[in-house]
């Protein structure tokens, strides 16, 4: 699946710049570029959160476009690259922080993005990571609800992946309107969900949540249907559509 979704980005835009890093070339652009948060590197204690904090440095500091190699894109991105941010919606949230504090039902997504170099989002994105892994009390609203037998996942969601970069946004207001984010037409159809706007696809390969139990893992997916299910018709009357700003009414 790398392989094709490597070629499939290619194939789209043959004349930009593909760069591909493994485990060694991470740890050698990280020694290079940002040696100031190699010990926080180093501290994420489950795979996923470093990937998820590199690429952050990688786009801050090259400026282009990151994608997971579960994305496949139907069209050259060429209409994004007057944007000088772009994040994807990922799907409505399970958070009862960002529902009951910032007053939104979504999340943006982490698997693909866009920036230009020093963009100052990323730059606040990278802080609040380094934030999240210094402070366990700055991550500590956005674990409300959640029972304890989940937490070690929605800890990496909520430290370095879609809730942290979510937070972000909504915490930032200044940089808002610097933030394209791709929002389906309808945000309530979960067939919209983890889809680049209209130029791709997100596979949702998720192998980083294999981790545990058969019988948790379907307790996890059990319990998330069930509290969407209770989000879900507020949801509905906010209506299909969403924009990046927050207000209405609060959500439950």
């Amino acid at each position: 699946m790398a392989r094709a979704a490597a070629t499939n980005l290619k194939l789209l835009h043959p004349d930009w710049e593909h760069v591909f890093f493994d485990d060694d070339d991470v740890l050698r652009f990280m020694a290079a570029e940002f040696p100031e948060y190699q010990m926080i590197f180093d501290s994420f204690l489950r795979p996923i959160q470093r990937f998820d904090f590199f690429r952050y440095l990688a786009v801050f500091r090259l400026g282009g476009f990151y994608f997971d190699l579960d994305v496949f894109l139907s069209e050259p991105l060429t209409p994004l690259l007057d944007q000088s941010c772009v994040f994807p919606f990922e799907e409505l949230s399970l958070s009862r922080f960002l529902r009951r504090r910032y007053g939104i039902d979504w999340e943006i997504g982490n698997y693909a993005f866009g920036a230009a170099p020093g963009n100052a989002f990323l730059e606040s994105v990278i802080q609040n990571c380094v934030e999240a892994q210094r402070d366990p009390h700055w991550v500590r609203p956005m674990m409300a609800g959640i029972p304890r037998i989940f937490h070690s996942d929605f800890r990496v969601l909520n430290t370095t992946g879609p809730g942290l970069v979510t937070r972000t946004l909504m915490e930032n207001p200044e940089l808002i309107a610097d933030v394209t984010v791709l929002f389906p037409d309808d945000v309530c159809d979960s067939d919209n969900w983890h889809q680049f706007g209209n130029y791709g696809v997100h596979l949702m390969d998720g192998s980083w949540r294999t981790e545990g139990s058969l019988l948790r893992r379907r307790l996890a997916r059990w319990w998330e249907v069930r509290l969407l299910s209770k989000f879900m018709p507020v949801s509905r009357r906010l209506g299909p559509r969403r924009n990046v700003y927050p207000g209405g009414e609060e959500l439950a």
